[in-house]
C-alpha cells in the first residue's frame, strides 16, 4: 500500500502539461493547452490542458481528470499502477508497507505480466553480456550487424540461451508462475513439458509509449528452415500487435520536434538509423500498417515519410496501407531506396550526411509516387491507364480534407493529362456512394440528392432516444460546480443577532449551499453529486473544507471525472479590457449567482413534488384527501410564487 502523505506528494508535484506531452503533442492556446485526444479519432483537436488547474479534458469523448487518471485510461494502470509510474517520473521515493497474503493473490494481472517482462528483459540481456554462449552467439551477431553496444543497451537488446528451458527454470526459481510464463509467450509447453520460446534466439524487447516492456522479437540465427526465422510475443493484455509500433517510446521526442515520422518495416532497420542519429523512426513489426498505429504517430505529427527497399516488392510495399494514413489526415511521403538497399544496410553503408540528403532530395508525396508508378506500369495500353486513373480517384477520394483534395486533383490533372473537371466528378461520385452507404442508401444510386436532403434524410428504424436525465440534474450539477470552484470561499451575510440586531456574519459559501439545502430537508438524487456533497457536508464537520483538487484526485472515478468536467470549459472569455469593454464574470457576481442557483434548485424541487400532487388529485376520489391534496399543493404554488419572484421569473401558468 502507498502511504496517504506519498500519494499527496505525488499528486502535488506531478504537472499535467508534463505528463500529457509524454503521449500527445500540445500547442498553446490562450492560458490552456490542446492536442489531438489520443482516447478516440479524431482530425481537430479538441482534447484540453489546463494547467492552472492541473487537469485534462476531452470536449469530444468526455474524457476528463488529473495526471493519475491520464495515466489509468491512457495505459489501462491501477490507480496504485499509475501512482508509481508517476512516482518513478519525479523520483519519489515510495515506502509501501508489506503487502498481505491476500492483496498479493489479488494483485493486478496485467502488474504481474508488466513485471514478468521487465524480469525476462533484464535476464536476456544479463545473459547476453556476461555468460560465454551470451557473448560468442548473441553479441557477436549484434556486432556483425555493426550495433555498437550504446544501442545494444538502450533498446536493452539480449540473448536467449539454447538450453532447453534454462530461463523458465531461472524464473520459476524466483517465484514466477509457469501459468503467466505461458500466457506472455515466454515459456511453452508440451507434452507436460516446459520449454523457452526464444531458445538460441537474440530477443528484441518491444517497449509501450511509457518505457516498459510488453512483449518480444525473437531471431533466430541458425538457417534451419523447420523453425521460423522471427517468434513473436501473442497477444496478450498488456500486447497488441495492431496497437504497437516497435522503436516509438525512443522516437516519440524526436517525432514531435521534427514534425515527421519515419516508418519503416524492421527492427534492424530501426536501431540502425537511430544509431546515425536519426531517431524520428518507427517500425511496424512485421505487420501490415494498422489504424491503430496511424493514430498513435498522429499524437506527435501529422507527417509520415515511409522508407522501403528499392526492390519490386519494397516499391509495391510502399502502396499498401497509405489510403489508410491519408483517410486519417496525415501527409504522406515516400523514399525509396536504391535497388540494392534497404534501411538498414543503406544507413550502415553511408556516411550520416549522404543518408540525410538522400532523405530530403528523394521523398516524393505519396499520390505523385503513386500516380508515376502505376503509369510506368501501364505503359501505352489504354485499359491499364483507365485501371490506373480510377485506381488514383479512389485514393484521392479517402482524403478528408477538401482543399487537400482539391490540390491533388489539380496534380493528377496534369501528371495523367485529363480534364481537371472529369477527375473531380469522378471523385464525387465516390464520395457520394460513401454517403448514401452512411445513410443507409443504396450506394450503387448515383442519385444527386441535395445537401439538405442528405442532413436531414434520418432512416425509418430510427427512433429519437428518450432523455433519461433525472429531474433537477443540471440544477444539481450547478450547485456541485460552486462548491468545487467557489466553496472554501467566504461571502458576507447580513443577519440577525439573539436579540434581534442587525449584524454581518463572514460564512464560506459551502456552508451557505449546504446548510440552506439541509435545513430544508433537501437532498441530491444523481449519487455522483450526492457523494460530493456529503464530502462538503463532513469537510464543514471537521473544520477542513475540500478542496477542488481532492476530488480531481479521488480514487472514485465517477467522482474524479465529474470534477474534471465541471471545471473545464471549452471556451475562454476574450481580453474585451483593450477593447474599454467591461465583462462581469461568475467572480464578479458571485453572491447572485450562488443564491439564484440554490433558489432555481429548490424551484425545480417543488414543481416536481407539485406535479406529483397533481397526478395525486387526478386519481383521488375521496373528498377529505383531496382537500388535504389541494392546501399542500397551495403551499407549494405559494413557495414556488416567492422563488420566481425571487428569480424575477413571471408564472403564467
Amino acid at each position: 500500500m502507498i502511504p496517504r502523505e506519498t500519494i499527496n506528494q505525488i499528486l502535488e508535484t506531478a504537472r499535467i502539461e508534463d505528463v500529457v506531452s509524454e503521449f500527445v503533442t500540445l500547442r498553446k492556446r490562450g492560458s490552456n493547452l490542446i492536442g489531438v485526444c489520443p482516447f478516440h479519432k479524431e482530425k481537430t483537436p479538441s482534447f484540453n490542458v489546463n494547467p492552472a488547474r492541473n487537469i485534462f479534458k476531452c470536449f469530444g469523448c468526455g474524457k476528463a481528470g488529473d495526471s493519475v487518471r491520464f495515466i489509468m485510461e491512457h495505459e489501462h494502470y491501477s490507480y496504485p499502477e499509475a501512482l508509481r509510474y508517476l512516482a518513478k517520473k519525479y523520483g519519489i521515493k515510495i515506502e509501501e508497507r508489506e503487502q498481505t497474503p491476500e492483496e498479493l493473490a489479488a494483485q493486478n494481472e496485467r502488474e504481474r505480466m508488466f513485471n514478468i517482462n521487465s524480469f525476462a528483459q533484464e535476464y536476456f540481456s544479463n545473459i547476453m553480456m556476461t555468460s560465454d554462449e551470451g557473448q560468442s552467439v548473441g553479441l557477436a551477431y549484434f556486432h556483425e550487424r555493426g550495433f555498437r553496444d550504446a544501442i545494444i543497451n538502450r533498446f536493452q537488446l539480449g540473448y536467449c540461451p539454447n538450453s532447453g528451458s534454462a530461463f523458465t527454470d531461472y524464473a520459476m526459481h524466483h517465484g514466477y508462475d509457469k501459468d503467466l510464463l505461458i500466457k506472455v509467450g515466454l515459456t511453452g509447453s508440451y507434452e507436460n513439458r516446459l520449454y523457452d520460446r526464444y531458445q538460441g534466439r537474440v530477443i528484441f524487447p518491444i517497449h509501450n509509449l511509457t518505457g516498459k516492456v510488453i512483449g518480444f522479437g525473437g531471431r533466430i540465427l541458425t538457417k534451419e528452415k523447420t523453425k521460423a526465422k522471427y517468434v513473436n510475443s501473442p497477444e496478450s493484455e498488456i500486447y497488441n500487435k495492431s496497437q504497437t509500433l516497435y522503436g516509438i517510446f525512443f522516437a516519440r521526442n524526436e517525432i514531435s520536434r521534427l514534425d515527421n515520422c519515419i516508418l519503416v518495416e524492421g527492427y534492424a532497420d530501426v536501431l540502425s538509423m537511430h544509431q546515425a542519429g536519426i531517431e524520428n523512426v518507427v517500425a511496424s513489426s512485421g505487420t501490415s500498417l494498422t489504424t491503430e498505429q496511424i493514430r498513435m504517430i498522429s499524437r506527435y505529427t501529422k507527417n509520415i515519410t515511409m522508407l522501403y527497399d528499392g526492390d519490386a516488392a519494397g516499391i509495391h510495399a510502399a502502396l499498401r496501407g497509405t489510403n489508410m494514413i491519408l483517410e486519417e489526415g496525415m501527409n504522406v511521403r515516400i523514399v525509396v531506396l536504391p535497388p540494392e538497399d534497404d534501411p538498414d544496410s543503406f544507413v550502415q553503408n553511408n556516411p550520416i550526411e549522404v543518408v540525410t540528403k538522400y532523405l530530403e532530395d528523394n521523398a516524393r508525396d505519396f499520390i505523385g509516387f503513386k500516380t508515376n508508378l502505376l503509369l510506368k506500369d501501364a505503359q501505352n495500353d489504354p485499359i491499364k491507364r483507365a485501371t490506373v486513373i480510377k485506381d488514383i480517384v479512389e485514393t484521392i477520394a479517402v482524403i478528408p480534407d477538401p482543399i487537400y483534395r482539391a490540390t491533388y486533383i489539380k496534380e493528377c490533372s496534369r501528371t495523367l493529362e485529363m480534364a481537371e473537371q472529369t477527375l473531380t466528378n469522378e471523385v464525387n461520385k465516390i464520395l457520394r456512394a460513401k454517403y448514401r452507404k452512411q445513410l443507409g442508401l443504396d450506394p450503387k444510386q448515383d442519385s444527386q440528392l441535395s445537401y439538405q436532403e442528405y442532413q436531414t434524410y434520418q432512416p425509418q428504424q430510427q427512433v429519437e432516444p428518450k432523455d433519461t436525465t433525472p429531474i433537477g440534474f443540471f440544477q444539481e450539477q450547478e450547485l456541485v460546480k460552486l462548491l468545487l470552484t467557489h466553496g472554501t470561499e467566504t461571502l458576507d451575510i447580513e443577519g440577525k443577532d439573539e436579540d434581534d440586531n442587525d449584524i454581518v456574519y463572514t460564512t464560506p459559501i459551502a456552508s451557505l449551499i449546504i446548510d440552506d439545502l439541509k435545513n430544508d430537508g433537501l437532498l441530491f438524487r444523481d449519487s455522483t453529486h450526492k457523494k460530493i456533497f456529503d464530502a462538503f457536508d463532513r469537510g464543514l464537520d471537521t473544520n477542513h473544507i475540500p478542496t477542488a483538487q481532492d476530488f480531481i484526485s479521488s480514487e472514485d472515478e465517477d467522482v474524479a471525472v465529474l470534477a474534471a468536467n465541471l471545471l473545464s470549459s471549452q471556451y475562454k472569455l476574450d481580453d474585451w479590457q483593450r477593447h474599454r469593454i467591461v465583462v462581469r464574470t461568475e467572480d464578479d457576481v458571485l453572491r447572485k449567482t450562488v443564491f439564484t442557483s440554490i433558489l432555481r434548485f429548490k424551484d425545480m424541487v417543488i414543481e416536481d413534488r407539485r406535479a406529483t400532487l397533481v397526478k395525486e388529485l387526478q386519481s383521488c376520489t375521496d373528498p377529505d384527501e383531496q382537500l388535504i391534496l389541494l392546501q399542500k399543493k397551495k403551499k407549494l404554488d405559494d413557495i414556488r410564487t416567492r422563488i420566481n419572484r425571487d428569480l424575477g421569473i413571471v408564472i403564467t401558468k
